[in-house]
């Protein structure tokens, strides 16, 4: 590529010394592997393949039918599925999927407000989830920042909606799955988990499966899963027609076989001990950063995490989510504005922050590294203003980094 587009090529080289020398605390990131990136940079990436393996559109898709079959396998097995359906380009897309196959335009959804811990695809008025469908939004309790699933049934047995939505972009805490299956049956809804934040925690155990109790369950390949980013719809038998139907021909045309292959190893490395012990470690460590948080004087959204990442309030801090987002990344560290519950400001300016441990956890970074991060963190916004000081701590940043060399193994930087 050096030498054949030198543009593309330098910015690739850019971005893998960002990556490299960064604090990548956005709680949807993360760090593939070599085998990930060699498996999408094949020559998998030419073939088109309509269809489902042995029900192909085109010709020459036998190796690919073993591929797709093998990731479908895996995903069973790893999530103790029934069906399930690997070729969605996103989480998104697998969402939309289980709306095309289960709803009519129009018809009632309730999901988690964006406010409060939703996803875009979970009903807000600026999806198509809201824009299509009748989106209702349930809150978390003001008392303590938590889901309230009595309010949830109150709000769905008013409502009445055809779909409930469970899952989270932005929840720090354990979802109860069997509650929102009660709620769903006493109302005749369906129930779609959407455990892309969580689909690692779930794969080793650290957070309570969805598969018992949902009929349709989505989810990302990449955040805690670390994988490529793709989308995966897990469901029971009787529900597998409607789905790979409502993927293709219903949303989707040809699959991208060579994401499809990535998702497989992904999803084999996911059955090993040493994936097991680095959810545990990415638990491990967000309890720890909050705590670091908490008693530095950010409070913390419902108080702590269950999970892989928590929401810093900075409103009594007198700043904004869009000012600590842009200071810190001026010094090395990445996070991503957030909006907070009762939030007072727009989407694009927000009161909070989120921080989330999985791409530091991959580069090996335990408790003893989130104390420092906590440090830099607090630094840096106590001095919004100060260059001089973000330059200084960009480079503890990156020394920091190159104790736990990841992308520099691979590449020349």
């Amino acid at each position: 590529m050096k030498d054949k587009d030198r543009e593309i090529s330098e910015l690739i080289r850019h971005e893998i010394e960002r990556e490299e020398y960064s604090l990548i605390l956005i709680a949807s990131e993360n760090y593939v592997d070599e085998e990930i990136l060699e498996v999408q940079g094949c020559v998998l990436t030419n073939k088109y393949a309509e269809g489902y393996p042995a029900k192909r559109y085109y010709s020459g898709c036998r190796y690919l039918d073993e591929i797709e079959t093998i990731a479908i396998e895996r995903a069973k097995v790893l999530f103790k599925a029934e069906h399930a359906n690997v070729q969605p380009h996103s989480g998104s897309a697998a969402n939309m999927a289980v709306f095309y196959a289960v709803l009519n335009i129009g018809d009632k959804i309730l999901g988690m407000d964006i406010a409060h811990g939703g996803h875009l695809t979970h009903g807000s008025n600026v999806s198509f989830s809201g824009k299509l469908y009748k989106s209702i939004g349930y809150k978390v309790s003001a008392k303590d920042e938590m889901l309230d699933y009595d309010e949830i049934r109150s709000i769905a047995l008013k409502e009445k909606p055809k779909l409930i939505i469970a899952g989270a972009s932005a929840y720090s805490r354990t979802i109860d799955f069997k509650r929102f299956r009660e709620i769903a049956d006493d109302v005749g809804a369906y129930l779609m988990v959407d455990m892309a934040h969580i689909a690692g925690l779930v794969a080793a155990g650290c957070h309570p499966s969805p598969m018992e109790f949902a009929h349709f369950v989505t989810t990302t390949t990449h955040k805690t899963l670390r994988g490529p980013r793709g989308g995966i719809i897990l469901c029971k038998k009787e529900f597998a027609k409607i789905i790979d139907q409502a993927i293709f021909p219903g949303t989707q045309g040809g699959p991208l076989m060579h994401v499809i292959a990535a998702k497989a190893v992904a999803l084999k490395k996911a059955m090993s001990e040493e994936f097991k012990q680095y959810q545990r470690q990415i638990i491990a460590n967000a309890k720890y950063l909050c705590s670091c948080m908490e008693k530095r004087g950010y409070r913390i959204v419902s108080g702590g995490t269950d999970n892989h990442l928590f929401l810093i309030d900075l409103s009594n801090k007198g700043i904004t989510g869009k000012e600590a987002q842009e200071a810190l990344e001026e010094s090395g560290i990445m996070v991503n504005k957030n909006l907070i519950p009762f939030e007072s400001k727009g989407p694009s300016v927000t009161s909070g922050i989120r921080i989330g441990t999985p791409a530091v956890t991959t580069r090996g970074m335990k408790e003893r590294e989130m104390d420092v991060i906590s440090e830099l963190i607090d630094k840096v916004l106590k001095s919004l203003e100060d260059e001089r000081l973000h330059s200084d701590i960009k480079e503890k940043v990156k020394a920091l980094c190159k104790k736990f060399p990841f992308y520099s193994r691979i590449y020349k930087i």
